[in-house]
Formats: C-alpha cells, sequence, structure tokens
C-alpha cells in the first residue's frame, strides 16, 4: 500500500474493520484502473477520487459513499462495467457512480445539450438518493480548487456553470462553508483582479480585524456568563465572494463596507437564542431592518439562525449569528445533519423517507420531460434562485420562487385551484392575480366554477407547474388556441382586451386593471384542421429562426404542423398557399407592442447578465430573453429581449446600459 493510500486509511478510524477493508479495497481497486491516467497538472489521475473520497470521510458520510467517492469516475474514464461494480461492492455503490457518470457524449448532439442532460440525469438520480449529489459536489470542490491548470477559456466555462449551479445547490442543501468556497473559487476564475484585490486587503487587514473580533468576543463571553449563560462565541470574517456582492450591490469600495465582520454564538437551547439575542442588544444598538429569524421561520434547506448586525465598538457594524449547537451542525452538514447529529453517523437509507424540500419539489416537479435546455434553465429559475415563503390561512407555508403570484400560489396548491382561479387576497386585501407576491404573505384564493385559465397568464407565472397546467388546460378546452414551444398560435383577430370581471352579491369589487381578461377570439380566421392535419407541432423555421420577441408569422405544413417564420423572412414570398395556410402565432411570455432587441460587447466579466437586469428592471421592465458567447478575442457578445411598459423608456434603459463598466458598445437589433 503506497503512502496516499496508508495516510487516507489513518482517516478512516471511526469507521468498523470491515468498512475500512471494503473502502481500503476500493481505493486499491480505483488506483488500478486510473494508473496510466493524468490530470492537467501532470499528476497521477488517482489524487483526484481521493481527494474526493477525503471530502466525504471528514464530512462522516458512510461507507458507501466513500467507495463510490473513489470510484465515481471509473464508468466514464475506464473500461470498468456497472455490473463489476455491482458485484465488487453491491448496487447501492454501483447506482451512486452511475448517478454522478456523465452522459455519454456520443448519445448527445452536441457538447452544451450534453451537460445539460448530464446535469439533469444527476438531479433525478438526486432525487433518487441524496447521496449523488453530495458526491458530486465533493467532486466539483476538488476540480474548482486545480483549475488554474486548464486553458482560461475551459475555466471560465466550469466556473460560471459552478456559480450558476452547483454553488446555489450546495446553499439549498445547506453546505454553507461548501457553498462559500465554490463561491470564491469560481471568481478567482471570473475575476482574478477583483478576487486579488479583496484577498490582499482581508491579508492585510488580519491582525487589526482579529483583535477587533477578540474584544466582542470577550465582551459577549463575559456579558452573558454574569447573566448566567454558557455559550461558546466563535469569530468569523465573510467570505470573498459575499463581501464582492456587498460592494456591487452597494457600489461601494471595499474600505465603504463596514459588514465584513461576523461572531456567531453557540446557545444551549431555543429560549437561550432569544435570551442571548438580547443581551447583544444591550451590549450594542441593533441596525434597523437587519434583524431575521430563521428559528421560528427555517429556511427550505433545514438551516436555522437569529441574525443580526449592531454597532459595535469603534462605530463598526458586525453581524451576529445565534444558534445551538444543534442548528450549527445543520448549517455544516446540511441535509445529512440530522442523522449525523442524532446517531454519529451517516446512513443514506434513512434519507428516502424523509421530508428534503428540495428532493420531494424534485420529484414532483412537472418540467421533468421537458427538454434539457428548458430543464436547465427552469432548474436555475425555480429551484436555485431566491425563494419566497408565502402562507395558506390554514397556516400552512408554501415556497415559491421570488417574483411568483397567486396564479402560481394556487396551482401549487391543488391543480383545480389554480383552473378555476377568479381573484385572490394577500393579507386580507384584494390583489391582482398577476402582482408578484411578498415573503410572509398569508395568500387566499377565492375561486368560482365558470373561472377558467387565460392565455395572458402564461406572461406572468414562474413555476413550470403552473406554466404546465395552463398549457394543459388551453389545448383541451380551447379549439382556437394551440400552444407549444412557448409560441401560441390561435385563430383571432381581435387583440385580447381587458374585461372587468362582474362580482357576485356580497364580493368586494374587484379593480379594473387588466388582470381579469377574456378573449375575444374571430372564428372566421383559419381553423387549425386543414384536410386531415389538426394540432400538430410547433416548429422554428431554420432559415430565419426567429428568437423571442421577433414579429413572427405560423404557416400550417402539409405534415409538418405549423412551422414559425420571422415576418421578414425572405422565404415566405416563395411559399405558394402562404395566404391560405397561414395563422396568427405569438411568443407566449412576450406582449409584441411593448417589447424591444438590443445587442451588446462587453469585455468578459461574468455578472454581465444581472447587470443588465438591474438596468432594466430600474425602468420597470422585464428581461425576456438573453444569451451570451465569449468570442475569438475574449469579448462577451450578447443579445437581449425586453418588455417594457412604456415604449418611451427603451432609449432611457440604453444609456443606463451604457454605464456599466464592462459595456462596450450597445445596439438595438
Amino acid at each position: 500500500m503506497n503512502t496516499q493510500i496508508a495516510i487516507f486509511k489513518k482517516k478512516l478510524n471511526h469507521f468498523p474493520d470491515k468498512e475500512v477493508e471494503r473502502i481500503i479495497d476500493a481505493a486499491l481497486w480505483a488506483k488500478d484502473l486510473h494508473k496510466d491516467q493524468k490530470r492537467a497538472s501532470g499528476e497521477p489521475y488517482f489524487i483526484h477520487p481521493l481527494k474526493v473520497a477525503e471530502f466525504l470521510v471528514d464530512m462522516k458520510m458512510d461507507s458507501d459513499s466513500v467507495i463510490a467517492a473513489l470510484l465515481h469516475d471509473v464508468l466514464e474514464d475506464t473500461d470498468t462495467a456497472f455490473n463489476q461494480i455491482t458485484k465488487r461492492y453491491g448496487k447501492q455503490v454501483a447506482l451512486l457512480v452511475e448517478g454522478v457518470t456523465k452522459i455519454s457524449i456520443m448519445k448527445a448532439k452536441s457538447k452544451s445539450i450534453q451537460e445539460a442532460e448530464t446535469i439533469r440525469k444527476m438531479l433525478l438520480a438526486m432525487s433518487r438518493d441524496i447521496r449523488v449529489i453530495i458526491i458530486k459536489l465533493a467532486d466539483k470542490l476538488h476540480n474548482m480548487s486545480t483549475l488554474e491548470y486548464l486553458p482560461e477559456k475551459k475555466r471560465k466555462a466550469i466556473a460560471t456553470e459552478c456559480l450558476d449551479i452547483y454553488a446555489p445547490l450546495a446553499n439549498r442543501l445547506g453546505f454553507s462553508w461548501l457553498k462559500a468556497e465554490l463561491e470564491d473559487l469560481s471568481l478567482k476564475h471570473l475575476n482574478p483582479q477583483v478576487y486579488s484585490y479583496i484577498s490582499d486587503y482581508l491579508n492585510e487587514k488580519r491582525l487589526e480585524k482579529e483583535k477587533f473580533l477578540k474584544k466582542v468576543e470577550q465582551t459577549i463571553l463575559k456579558e452573558a456568563a454574569e447573566e448566567g449563560y454558557r455559550v461558546k462565541v466563535f469569530t468569523r470574517g465573510k467570505h470573498i465572494y459575499s463581501i464582492y456582492m456587498k460592494m456591487k450591490k452597494r457600489k461601494k469600495d471595499i474600505n465603504e463596507i463596514y459588514d465584513i465582520l461576523g461572531i456567531r454564538i453557540i446557545c444551549n437551547s431555543v429560549s437561550e437564542c432569544y435570551a442571548v439575542l438580547g443581551l447583544v442588544h444591550k451590549l450594542w444598538p441593533p441596525i434597523e431592518g437587519r434583524f431575521k429569524d430563521y428559528i421560528a421561520m427555517p429556511k427550505a434547506n433545514q438551516y436555522q439562525s437569529l441574525h443580526t448586525s449592531v454597532m459595535c465598538f469603534e462605530g463598526r457594524v458586525t453581524e451576529v449569528q445565534i444558534r445551538t449547537e444543534e442548528m450549527h451542525y445543520t448549517a455544516e452538514y446540511g441535509i445529512a445533519a440530522h442523522w449525523l447529529y442524532k446517531s454519529g453517523g451517516f446512513d443514506g437509507r434513512k434519507l428516502k423517507g424523509k421530508d428534503l424540500p428540495i428532493v420531494n419539489r424534485i420529484k414532483k416537479w412537472d418540467g421533468v420531460k421537458s427538454s434539457a435546455d428548458d430543464f436547465i434553465s427552469d432548474i436555475r429559475k425555480e429551484f436555485l434562485k431566491d425563494s419566497i415563503y408565502v402562507f395558506t390561512p390554514e397556516g400552512h407555508i408554501i415556497e415559491l420562487p421570488k417574483n411568483s403570484t397567486a396564479i402560481d400560489f394556487a396551482y401549487q396548491i391543488h391543480t383545480e385551484i389554480g383552473n378555476h382561479c377568479l381573484g385572490a387576497l394577500a393579507d386580507g386585501s384584494i390583489i391582482p392575480l398577476t402582482r408578484p407576491l411578498k415573503n410572509t404573505q398569508v395568500v387566499e384564493i377565492r375561486t368560482a366554477n365558470t373561472a377558467t385559465p387565460h392565455v395572458n397568464w402564461l406572461r406572468f407565472v414562474q413555476t413550470t407547474k403552473a406554466r404546465n397546467k395552463i398549457r394543459h388546460w388551453l389545448n383541451k378546452h380551447d379549439e382556437n388556441l394551440y400552444i407549444d414551444k412557448n409560441i401560441i398560435a390561435k385563430k383571432k383577430s381581435a387583440p385580447i382586451e381587458p374585461v372587468k370581471q362582474q362580482p357576485e352579491e356580497g364580493e368586494k369589487e374587484i379593480p379594473e386593471d387588466g388582470t381579469f381578461v377574456k378573449q375575444v377570439l374571430d372564428k372566421a380566421k383559419i381553423a387549425f384542421k386543414i384536410g386531415n392535419e389538426k394540432n400538430m407541432l410547433i416548429s422554428i423555421a431554420k432559415c430565419c429562426t426567429p428568437t423571442s420577441g421577433d414579429a413572427i408569422v405560423g404557416y400550417i405544413s402539409r405534415g409538418r404542423g405549423i412551422i414559425v417564420h420571422r415576418k421578414d423572412c425572405p422565404n415566405l414570398k416563395n411559399i405558394n398557399d402562404i395566404a391560405n395556410r397561414c395563422i396568427e402565432v405569438e411568443w407566449e411570455a412576450v406582449s409584441p407592442k411593448s417589447t424591444r432587441k438590443f445587442k451588446v460587447v462587453s469585455r468578459m466579466t461574468y455578472d454581465l447578465f444581472s447587470e443588465i437586469e438591474g438596468a432594466v428592471r430600474k425602468y420597470k421592465g422585464h428581461l425576456i430573453e438573453g444569451k451570451l458567447e465569449e468570442d475569438e478575442r475574449g469579448k462577451l457578445t450578447g443579445s437581449f429581449t425586453m418588455e417594457l411598459e412604456h415604449a418611451g423608456d427603451y432609449s432611457k434603459v440604453l444609456k443606463s446600459i451604457k454605464t456599466i463598466p464592462s459595456v462596450i458598445t450597445i445596439q438595438s437589433i
């Protein structure tokens, strides 16, 4: 046994001897399987799976997880078969290895599709066994820590994916330390100048910071002891990425960011947490609006803690987190913490019947049958971005993506409630169905048998479930509409007009704000059925490849369904029967009257998308679509489609985007 495996074996002292033998056998087999392979750094490839396994040992994962980590690349990079792993270590290990294995390039049409399909496969495997994603996150952490050996373009692509997918996923699963490390490593490769600037500043101020935090720590311990509380106090600094985001959000230099220091207090009980909170506020005045109670309302990843910021010594704003030992364990070990804390060891089988919100949501999710690109887009928007928590009148908590509407809420409760949704109340007041809900609102849905989904709802809903249910109902019940591939084909000549819904006797008046609409359909226009063709799929014409926001027209072809062209497509004039077989189509999430497109060229930066989104929202606009690509000169080029309430705001938005430091040029399309 070589030195590396011998050192690894010493870390296995909490496993029974029989399990240690299995793990070491797997390590020796993996070493032999990868014996002729090298990493980009030139070191033996086996170093990578060994490091991944060490991460899992440090996290106190079970032996099957550690063995799967040692073997996680053998199906992809060696001639090893699934059955061989099953024979040696059991089907559980083989399934874990298969779950983190990339989709074969031969099975995918392109590299981007392959990557999207791999992530889809991994997340669905995660819904069956959560250990799949824990192994993948450990794999990602080691790869990110050795990224400097890859070409710059590949480094940035991997770092961007890590920041978009894996860091938020670590956060959703409760691994806050892992999220922080992945974010810092991503920033290091996406914006090395900023990373070095913040890192150098923190190192320069390290001694001063340590002296200040020690003084705060001693003050809290002394005060707590006088009140009869035996607490533990730890000092901590914010990680580099979080400081960078504070600088961006507040548009300030690091010298002007004062809340980069933190204190964590570990208490013995929940009641003691609240008592110590009062003690801290007695010592230093709290900053208004900075208190959050995640004990009373835990995050979806089961994280619990009290957060407050106080004006501490020398006028320094200091964040204080207060939690119990078990809450701290949850923050460190995420979704596995409950089993680790109670039993001292992890058993993946115990997780399968437990209530893990993100896993259960993926299991029930309606988007799993969508295309790979749509799947990843929806995952980013629905599972990995910020959430809000709203309550039913009975007090049940419903988690929704940020900016979700009462329509999303209704469909989350039940499909039929969504399909017959008439109106909504938030905290007792009537609100438009399409208005974004706010965190902690109590939402009540009013239904009526005569109320049905409107095509206009598709422009406002945020959840895949609501979107799919609305599409399904409209396709089934409205003979004048056919919806597919984010396009609405219809037989109407008159526009959708807002119509006031008549309130029933005794009901409050519903405001005339366009929330409730009725479609005015002209049945004189062409029907979907021409000859024996009926309700066939919609496809995008390859000759002009229209994208969201383009003016479009549909052509009912013979045998190929509805083909969508740009209205200015030169090929339309060559279609003999275009006048007889054309059909009105529009983008599902776009209002053609108020959409504009533009193109930007920018210096390399990973956050251009969010910067542009902020500029659009400044004028109450909505970014519908955006694509960014790196050109051969190392610059970013992108095209965007936005929707504005007032067409006159277009020039203001462009001027605002021009002020983004990385933007070189911007032009209308």
